[in-house]
């Protein structure tokens, strides 16, 4: 039984390697063609995502499976149940890659003012913060894990910035409204990009720790 167990949880961890790896790959991608204008890198981007919708499925069968066959407790238990979570993660860090893409197609011409908002610095942090959760997830380093929660602040600060940015650009320019209206959206998944990345820290510190850290900051906010 001990066997059967082990066999499940490593194809467990199979399967979310893989599909970390395609999320990886599908993020990398868009954020280059952002860079470079170039659309046909965002070519394929929705077929891969539906291969990332069958890992979905996949993982969350093989946890309910675990969870129903060898009923594992303490950090077995953990580990499963950050699996579930991770995986709900990644399969929206795949459907924000299909929404950036679909804003590089719309905004192709714009790429002075997506160098001028800063953008692409906001992008290249997000994705640096996925690529740590993803290094974190597979090494069960906490101390990337830590990296990625401490960079989140740094991309809100960003959204923040950068909306303000194309707010006044469209006030000053009615010929702007249109393409930075698709440029707003393109930070808001940016940032929610983010955000996934950091739970999937948080979903690795609860799993290694037995600590929930989620919304650590809100419900517990530092005493002058």
């Amino acid at each position: 039984m001990q066997e059967h167990f082990n066999e499940e949880i490593e194809n467990l961890k199979t399967s979310l390697i893989k599909m970390a790896t395609l999320v990886d790959d599908q993020v990398e991608r868009v954020f280059t063609a952002l860079e470079t204008g170039d659309i046909t890198l965002c070519k394929g981007i929705k077929a891969k995502d539906l291969e990332i919708d069958i890992y979905d499925n996949l993982i969350q069968t093989q946890c309910e499976n675990i969870l129903a066959l060898f009923q594992p407790v303490a950090i077995d238990l953990r580990f499963v149940l950050s699996a579930l979570m991770t995986n709900n993660q990644l399969e929206r860090c795949g459907d924000i890659a299909v929404n950036i893409a679909q804003r590089v197609k719309k905004t192709t011409d714009m790429q002075s003012l997506i160098k001028e908002s800063q953008i692409l610095d906001m992008g290249q942090q997000a994705k640096e913060m996925l690529k740590n959760a993803i290094d974190a997830l597979i090494l069960n380093d906490l101390d990337i894990a830590q990296k990625v929660l401490e960079s989140d602040e740094i991309v809100d600060n960003f959204n923040k910035q950068i909306f303000l940015f194309l707010v006044e650009r469209m006030k000053t320019d009615i010929a702007l409204i249109e393409p930075c209206s698709h440029l707003i959206v393109l930070i808001r998944n940016i940032e929610r990009l983010a955000d996934h990345a950091t739970n999937i820290a948080e979903n690795l510190v609860f799993y290694l720790e037995a600590k929930n850290i989620k919304h650590q900051i809100k419900l517990n906010p530092p005493t002058e």
